[in-house]
């Protein structure tokens, strides 16, 4: 009986482990609490709240400016924190009695640390941070002690908030690789479980299933490249990179995992329509579902560590396609072939997760090409859009400084500080930030007006105030309007407990300037460099179709060469992708501008449709590259007839239509006789998959002319 209590106690203990660790906003949302409440408290209760709200405040904007480094690289970016920190804190506290001198130098400050934060993820993070500690400094130097006293404060609660992460990162030094791992996974099983729709689908559902796949694959995308950037900070720091290669392994597998998940054999209109495929396809779209719950199985795993157990199902449901794929006609089988073969190594793939002889290659890692100075550089120009935002940031400062002082506005600081976390680089995610900002401030205003009536005594409000810190930072990635609810909470229970009912005073000052920063950075994006969407476009649409026309030469190079080292192919095919997510967000963009700014509108929607349909048929050419590219009539001239229509496509609007792209209805003619002619075979398949990478691109060339001619 002893023992069985025993098992059940260790069992629900493992359980609650599981669900705290496999969340990694809850770890760092408990983390920045705790770093916060431990500096805040005891000075609360000694009776000077003020040294302890701003010590938490420190901690507060040290969590903000976390970078995703290796232990060793964390250590030089708190260093970098700390001092920057202390420079940004101390200038305040020096220039407060010269307010133009402060508020000329700020503006000017701003514009060198957005600059600086264009370096890279680590400084972006920092300089984020050091511009918002220099906005704290201000909104705290009037109730400050002495001019000094929040340059020491601010740094040491950050310093303090660093060290507690450096010794988690230490007892497990691996974590932030296991977080993105896991996150690339996630949404990978978000993608796949997307997909399972089309199998089968009625022809009116695709364009909006396949419209929130150009989206989701966005994610994917986004992090693939975050993996990146982690691999390489970890490489840079470890002399001995043999304990990555199980990262660098699970990397390629979900690279690869990738790849075929975003290949497209056959359109899927003309799959659904053929009444002798439904059953076959209503199996596609199991299996999908079935890859969809295995990679997130991965995803949980990696954070808990728990052992992968491949499902079962998933060899069972593709033994049943291959079945019913051999009782069909050839020729109706045909198409569903190379699909089956697809699904069935991906799912080979997860079976042999952790096999290095049967698992895919390790690659190299790459070291970045520019040195720091050179990135700079590369920023200094009016046309690079960080620039851009760093003069529009910066022009926002100024009018709300501007604001503060002749209007002499209570906590006029504000003003700045919702520039700061409204403007952003484009117009539609300003304009985005805008409305989560104004519906969070409102909301949290009337929510810590209810809570100070409940929670009067100075405990509970320190409760309530590392309260809504938590929720905040949980919130903060996923659900930013939730979080600016409770950051709202947080500053007005923390200026009650430094004053008693300082908090009620605060909360008209709190809506209107949140209201005045939000409208300044809306105007100055909407007047100063908004970019708008329709402009980019002929540009995005071009550096589309050179990316997928790189892409299609390394994969028939792939074909044709019988060396282990694909690092070419690799980094095309993730050049392909980056700019199909160009183009999507870009159209995402156009649908949060102005009406009067939407040109083109429908016109961008099927080049972005149609773009990442030709993606995915050149993918579905990738992942069968282990195959010999069987004997085709007069393929070089095939290819290089489809290679020069993609080139000139590329170029028809940057030209204004000056020069029509090649006419490709001779090839897809020539490509459809030949498959008529064909027995059913590799060669089919082949031939099947040209068909429709150059049908896809003769549907580009004509949706550009239309596009022109508009």
């Amino acid at each position: 009986m002893e023992g069985n209590s025993t098992e059940y106690l260790q069992s629900n203990l493992t359980k609650l482990k599981n669900i705290f660790w496999s969340h990694p906003d809850r770890l760092y949302a408990m983390r920045s609490t705790i770093s916060m409440g431990v500096l805040a408290i005891p000075f609360i209760i000694a009776g000077q709240p003020f040294y302890g709200v701003t010590l938490a405040l420190g901690a507060l904007a040290g969590a903000l400016s976390e970078t995703e480094d290796h232990p060793k690289g964390r250590v030089k970016a708190l260093f970098i924190t700390v001092l920057s920190f202390f420079i940004s804190s101390f200038a305040v506290g020096l220039l407060h009695n010269y307010p133009w001198l402060l508020g000329t130098g700020f503006i000017l400050s701003t514009i060198a640390f957005i600059l600086l934060g264009g370096i890279g993820e680590r400084y972006r993070a920092i300089t984020f941070g050091s511009v918002l500690v220099g906005i704290y400094a201000m909104l705290g130097i009037e109730i400050s002690p002495a001019w000094y006293w929040q340059a020491v404060l601010l740094p040491s609660g950050a310093l303090f908030h660093g060290i507690l992460t450096l010794t988690l990162m230490y007892l497990n030094p691996w974590r932030l690789l296991d977080e993105q791992m896991s996150n690339g996974f996630k949404t990978l099983s978000n993608y796949l479980a997307k997909k399972s729709i089309l199998f089968p689908s009625q022809p009116q559902e695709q364009a909006s299933i396949n419209r929130d796949l150009a989206l989701l694959n966005i994610s994917v995308v986004n992090a693939l490249e975050k993996i990146k950037e982690v691999l390489n900070s970890y490489g840079r720091e470890l002399n001995n990179p043999e304990p990555l290669r199980p990262y660098l392994q699970r990397f390629m597998l979900l690279q690869s995992l990738h790849e075929r998940a975003a290949s497209s054999h056959e359109r899927h209109d003309k799959l659904s329509n053929q009444e002798d495929n439904l059953e076959v396809m209503e199996g596609f779209g199991e299996m999908l579902r079935q890859l969809s719950y295995a990679t997130r199985q991965i995803a949980e795993n990696i954070l808990t560590g728990a052992a992968y157990h491949h499902p079962m199902a998933l060899e069972w449901i593709s033994k049943a396609i291959e079945e019913k794929l051999q009782q069909l006609d050839a020729n109706t089988a045909q198409p569903l072939e190379l699909l089956h073969h697809n699904l069935h190594r991906s799912q080979l793939s997860l079976k042999y997760l952790d096999n290095t002889e049967e698992g895919t290659s390790i690659p190299r890692l790459r070291k970045e090409e520019r040195n720091p100075l050179q990135r700079f550089l590369a920023l200094l120009s009016f046309k690079h859009p960080r620039m851009r935002y760093a003069l529009r940031l910066s022009l926002s400062f100024m009018i709300g400084f501007i604001l503060q002082k002749s209007l002499e506005l209570d906590k006029g600081v504000w003003v700045m500080l919702t520039s700061l976390f409204v403007s952003q680089i484009t117009y539609s995610d300003t304009r985005r930030r805008l409305f989560q900002r104004l519906l969070g401030t409102a909301t949290g205003v009337i929510l810590a007006g209810v809570l100070l009536h409940i929670f009067t005594s100075t405990a509970a409000q320190v409760i309530l105030m590392l309260g809504s810190a938590m929720a905040f930072f949980y919130w903060l990635k996923t659900r930013y309007s939730v979080a600016v609810i409770f950051i709202t909470t947080f500053v007005i229970s923390a200026f009650n407990i430094i004053s008693k009912d300082a908090g009620f005073h605060l909360m008209l000052p709190r809506l209107i300037d949140t209201l005045l920063g939000a409208t300044i950075s809306f105007v100055v994006i909407r007047f100063l460099w908004p970019g708008w969407q329709y402009r980019r476009m002929p540009e995005l649409i071009s550096k589309a179709m050179q990316k997928n026309r790189a892409y299609l030469q390394e994969i028939l190079q792939e074909y044709q060469t019988t060396s282990t080292d694909d690092l070419g192919y690799r980094i095309a095919r993730r050049e392909a992708h980056l700019a199909d997510n160009e183009l999507a967000l870009a159209w995402n963009s156009m649908r949060q501008e102005p009406k009067s700014k939407r040109k083109l509108m429908k016109h961008a929607f099927t080049l972005t449709y149609l773009n990442h349909a030709l993606l995915s048929h050149i993918s579905a050419l990738g992942v069968h590259r282990e195959s010999n590219m069987p004997e085709i009539d007069n393929i070089a001239a095939i290819m290089d007839q489809i290679n020069a229509a993609l080139d000139e496509a590329s170029q028809y609007l940057l030209s204004g239509g000056h020069q029509s792209p090649t006419d490709l209805s001779p090839t897809l003619l020539e490509l459809k006789q030949q498959i008529t002619g064909t027995a059913p075979g590799l060669k089919k398949q082949q031939l099947r998959l040209l068909y429709n990478i150059a049908g896809t691109t003769a549907k580009i060339i004509k949706e550009l002319q239309e596009t022109h001619a508009e």
